[in-house]
């Protein structure tokens, strides 16, 4: 029961057992209870959790997986969150996340608030051992900028567990005007983490992020992002692949290498595959996709885009060297990218390269402009 907070109220209760990283023990050493109307605290090494998706989960203050922990939440499951910044999910070092909600059954994290608005809990935050550019470039780790968890290393098949059909809603609670939660941060997490079908509705800052890390995520959906909707940074090497994006107040998508140091190593090294990016009823002030703070390497395929007068945004050669020269060389390629009727500026690039993208005809995300079918059933905001 050591450092897990729990409730003398109980009226419904989870088990947590003793298990290996993998999850191969059976063994019931350590079993503590937890009342689903004071949901927080801790889970430590050689403990477990399953949720019960018969209880609704009241997330009063953080939760963290440490490492050596393993917390599943089955299909269906309902966690309802108050208490802005301290009130968050997240998956350290070493812990591992099961989420098992299904195409019409999903996993939702959600305002536990009567009238719910974007920021009214933290989010998903989820840190793993692979590269990232933020501590050096050869391994150092760093401190995530939420939750203050260690994240980063070499191990890029690192898992962090497994995710499929979440939806994470009204997230981004601030802490002030620089330093806010996203609705799922990812920070050095490694390729052996499934992430898929995972949605981002409602979200006061950035709706999915990636802090570096060689994950491949796919089929995200991030409607009403108040910031960006997809952002990548920090050496990010990765596919991310059937993405649909719309109600975007600032970027798309929004990619970077390193924001302190646009020649950082490792460079960001990324694939865009199957994106379809709207404006939609926010603003849309920094366009399509905003390519910043050196880029990094970018192979993107069959992207659309949709409803802003840019369709990529980029700094001066005088204000951002590393991410022109980049496109120069060959490094970002878009083959091939549709602009919508509304696009006025296709790109803001002037340089050299002519060839570095290719217009034509796009489905995106699978329905060009209109919600694709893989959305179906599991979803909110359509």
């Amino acid at each position: 029961m050591k450092n897990l907070l729990l409730s003398a109220l109980s009226i419904a209760v989870l088990t947590f057992t003793s298990c290996s990283r993998e999850e191969e023990s059976d063994n019931n050493n350590n079993a503590v209870t937890i009342n689903p109307a004071d949901f927080k605290g801790e889970l430590l090494a050689g403990q477990s959790a399953t949720l019960d998706p018969t209880q609704v989960y009241n997330l009063t203050g953080s939760f963290i997986v440490r490492g050596g922990a393993t917390l599943t939440i089955p299909a269906g499951t309902r966690i309802e969150a108050t208490g802005g910044t301290a009130s968050y999910i997240a998956i350290a070092q070493d812990g591992l996340l099961y989420v098992n909600g299904t195409s019409t059954n999903p996993v939702v994290m959600t305002s536990g608030n009567a009238v719910k608005a974007t920021g009214d809990w933290g989010g998903l935050v989820i840190c793993g051992r692979a590269n990232t550019n933020k501590g050096g470039s050869t391994g150092q780790t760093a401190t995530s900028e939420v939750g203050d968890l260690t994240y980063g290393g070499t191990e890029n098949t690192d898992s962090s567990g497994v995710i499929r059909y979440l939806r994470v809603e009204y997230t981004g609670a601030a802490f002030n005007a620089t330093k806010e939660f996203n609705g799922v941060s990812l920070f050095g997490v490694g390729s052996g983490t499934v992430f898929e079908y995972i949605q981002a509705y409602k979200s006061g800052d950035d709706g999915i992020e990636f802090f570096g890390g060689s994950v491949n995520p796919r089929y995200l959906i991030a409607l009403h992002s108040e910031d960006d909707a997809v952002d990548f940074a920090d050496g990010f090497s990765g596919t991310i692949d059937y993405v649909f994006i719309k109600d975007v107040a600032k970027a798309g998508v929004e990619g970077s290498n390193n924001g302190d140091n646009g020649a950082a190593t490792p460079t960001t090294n990324v694939t865009l595959k199957n994106f379809t990016i709207v404006k939609g009823s926010l603003a849309g002030s920094e366009h399509g996709i905003f390519l910043k703070e050196g880029t990094g390497k970018w192979n993107c395929q069959n992207i659309y885009i949709d409803g802003f007068t840019k369709g990529l945004k980029i700094k001066s050669a005088a204000e951002d060297p590393s991410s022109n020269t980049n496109i120069d060389n060959g490094f970002v390629t878009f083959n091939p990218i549709f602009f919508g009727t509304s696009i006025t500026t296709q790109s803001e690039y002037a340089g050299t390269n002519t060839t570095y993208l290719t217009v034509g005809t796009n489905t995106g995300a699978g329905n060009s402009g209109e919600t694709p079918s893989w959305a179906t059933g599991w979803t909110a905001g359509f």
